[in-house]
């Protein structure tokens, strides 16, 4: 049984489902974290991005799960919880993929927050921001479906701009 529903169905007598996990496959999405406002176009958005703080690191996400600071977690205002991106840091052109596992970030200036790893991979650790590119790559619907996306790569040796 689920942890604090077993003694409710101990007394009621009516056997209550537990949310399974999803499966560790990175491209699986969770179609049923989509809010009636989040973008599922898969356009790429471009803008500001920050990452959590190491004081984040074991705290629960929107998603349901503990926040990692090794993980390619990220938090998104519009894009669907499940959301699998690309996020290509614009001054150096390094990327890396990312999972829409939370919302956020805080502040209305970004539109992106990513893990502590994430950010090391993008190079923007020791400024704190970065200037980037969101290029969604498995989007949940609203109907339930997922939504592919091959976004553009950048050229090899030069930085989109």
């Amino acid at each position: 049984m689920c942890g604090p529903t077993k003694w409710l169905s101990a007394l009621t007598g009516v056997a209550l489902l537990c949310a399974v996990p999803a499966a560790a496959n990175p491209e699986s999405a969770r179609p049923e974290s989509v809010r009636p406002g989040d973008d599922t176009s898969g356009r790429i958005q471009r803008g500001e991005a920050s990452f959590y703080h190491h004081r984040f690191d074991g705290r629960r996400m929107a998603n349901g799960s503990r926040f990692d600071a090794r993980s390619n977690s990220a938090a998104s205002r519009t894009l669907p919880l499940g959301t699998i991106a690309r996020v290509t840091n614009l001054a150096t052109g390094q990327s890396a993929r990312v999972r829409i596992e939370d919302r956020g970030p805080r502040s209305r200036h970004r539109i992106i927050d990513v893990s502590p790893r994430t950010a090391t991979e993008l190079g923007m650790r020791r400024s704190g921001t970065a200037r980037v590119e969101v290029a969604p790559i498995v989007v949940p619907q609203r109907d339930g479906s997922i939504r592919r996306h091959t976004p553009p790569r950048p050229a090899p040796g030069r930085a989109a701009r």
